[in-house]
């Protein structure tokens, strides 16, 4: 055999973007297969494929499968994840569902490989906007040691999936016809609107939205670091695509924005755009089908010492999600942890 029985789990926008990063980056695939809650013809990619049904059965041969799940959704990773181990197969699950599971390791290639080396058979994807933000700060965390991270994100709908892409389309036209907007997807209408709620209130963190807790969360998992101070504001905005972030973070030991930006412009997987005299900066537009994550607006916070201000933007569907899936089973792949049948 040439390559791995390979399959994606989930035909939506992060299932057709995992397909499109594995022909890309060429992964040594023998075989591609696509599953979905029932069978259909479905062009992915501009190609076509018969999916077939998401069964315990149609895991037999394979060695590695993504699981392609849309953020926050329940199901097809808890129903099969395991099965699929059982059947010889490794999981990388973008969903949310396994991500705190201590058997499990959450893992961003660039930051933390290692942990790779104590899977159980199934490995998480963090959230999207986790991984944009952990790849950012490793560098610096190497050089300073992180000692408070405060976040604000302002994420794209194209991180709630098709359903919300088609939402803030539909209200775009309806605001130029004048006609009144379809409301389903978000609790406010999105065009025109900046919304701060992002899944549901937890008791674990009091007055802090779901997507705020997995950044807090997630991130202290990553590094291995579960005392570091963070504390997330997470914002919907009207953009289709791409996520963008203000990330204020103070260190234990002094570090300048030169060594920031040194650090970061040679860190794996990070492109610098700072050049703010000339407007020069990262947008949404700039990381759209882009493998990076782009860094700039990178300064001294005005009132505290120890500490660097930076804006940050990367591809939610990309980066944020298939990209970073590809990544983890090609680092498997190089560490000799993922075997053909």
């Amino acid at each position: 055999m040439s390559g791995y029985n390979v399959a994606v789990v989930g035909a939506g926008a992060v299932g057709e973007e995992m397909i499109r990063v594995l022909r890309q980056r060429d992964f040594p695939a023998a075989s591609l297969t696509v599953m979905a809650r029932s069978a259909r013809r479905q062009v992915l990619d501009g190609r076509e494929f018969d999916i077939i049904p998401t069964t315990e059965d149609a895991f037999d041969g394979i060695d590695i499968a993504f699981f392609a799940g849309t953020e926050g959704e329940k199901g097809a990773s808890c129903l099969f994840g395991w099965e699929a181990v059982k059947r010889g197969a490794v999981v990388i699950d973008n969903g949310d569902d396994f991500r705190m599971d201590p058997r499990v390791p959450l893992v961003v290639p660039e930051v933390n490989p290692d942990a790779l080396d104590k899977h159980q058979g199934i490995v998480a994807n963090p959230n999207c906007s986790t991984i944009q933000m952990v790849v950012a700060l490793a560098p610096l965390h190497q050089k300073a040691w992180m000692k408070r991270v405060v976040v604000s994100t302002y994420q794209s709908v194209s991180g709630s999936g098709n359903a919300a892409i088609q939402e803030l389309q539909q209200q775009i036209k309806a605001h130029a016809a004048g006609a009144p907007a379809e409301v389903k997807e978000y609790p406010h209408q999105i065009h025109c609107n900046v919304i701060p709620h992002i899944s549901k209130l937890k008791d674990e963190f009091p007055g802090y939205y779901g997507e705020e807790i997995k950044m807090i969360k997630e991130t202290r998992k990553i590094f291995d670091y579960p005392e570091l101070a963070v504390s997330a504001t997470c914002v919907r905005v009207p953009v289709i695509r791409g996520h963008s972030e203000t990330i204020n973070v103070q260190f234990e030991e002094p570090i300048t924005v030169e060594e920031a930006r040194e650090l970061l412009s040679t860190f794996p997987g990070v492109e610098v755009i700072d050049d703010p005299e000339s407007g020069k900066y990262p947008m949404p537009l700039d990381a759209e089908g882009k493998d990076a994550v782009f860094v700039g607006r990178i300064r001294q916070d005005a009132c505290c010492p120890n500490t660097i201000d930076m804006w940050v933007v990367a591809d939610n569907i990309r980066k944020g999600a298939a990209l970073n899936a590809v990544q983890i089973a090609e680092c498997m792949i190089q560490r000799g942890l993922i075997k053909k049948k």
